[in-house]
């Protein structure tokens, strides 16, 4: 990755390594807290965890990579998820998430070019009954039709 991070970025990940002792131990806990922090975790990132926890960066890039939760691309100021969980997809998330992608203009993993939206599947939402649910950030849309799909976009734009 490219991009520096600032150094007031690198003394909140320090910081959130000391607050968890720098122990290996807690380093899925510092990921998820570093994620919340700066939105991702690029290479510097992570390589700021790795020196204070002692750790190789390879250990710290190998637990990112592995959890579907952790992102090292930016996500956009809105993230949106689409469930594709059983439920959902029998009641039609597909066609919500091919609409969100023609709306959008941008594929499943990507943001669009203002920053704005980010588009990614999840698993299961825990909303079964309000299938098929998308999400934007954490509020969560159900009963959705691909007719809603402007709608919702319209909505987060204007924030």
């Amino acid at each position: 990755m490219s991009e520096k991070i600032c150094s007031s970025v690198i003394g909140k990940i320090e910081a959130i390594c000391d607050k968890f002792g720098n122990k290996p131990g807690e380093l899925i806990n510092i990921l998820h807290e570093a994620q919340h922090t700066v939105g991702y975790l690029p290479m510097e990132v992570q390589a700021v965890i790795a020196r204070k926890l002692n750790i190789p960066v390879n250990r710290v890039y190998g637990v990112v990579t592995f959890y579907a939760f952790f992102t090292m691309t930016p996500k956009g100021k809105h993230p949106i998820s689409i469930c594709l969980g059983t439920a959902c997809y029998v009641r039609g998330s597909e066609k919500i998430l091919e609409e969100f992608k023609r709306t959008l203009g941008i594929d499943v993993g990507e943001t669009t070019a203002d920053g704005k939206f980010s588009l990614d599947c999840l698993r299961c939402v825990g909303a079964c009954g309000l299938a098929p649910v998308a999400m934007v950030g954490e509020k969560v849309y159900g009963h959705l039709n691909p007719a809603d799909i402007r709608k919702i976009i319209q909505e987060f734009s204007e924030k």
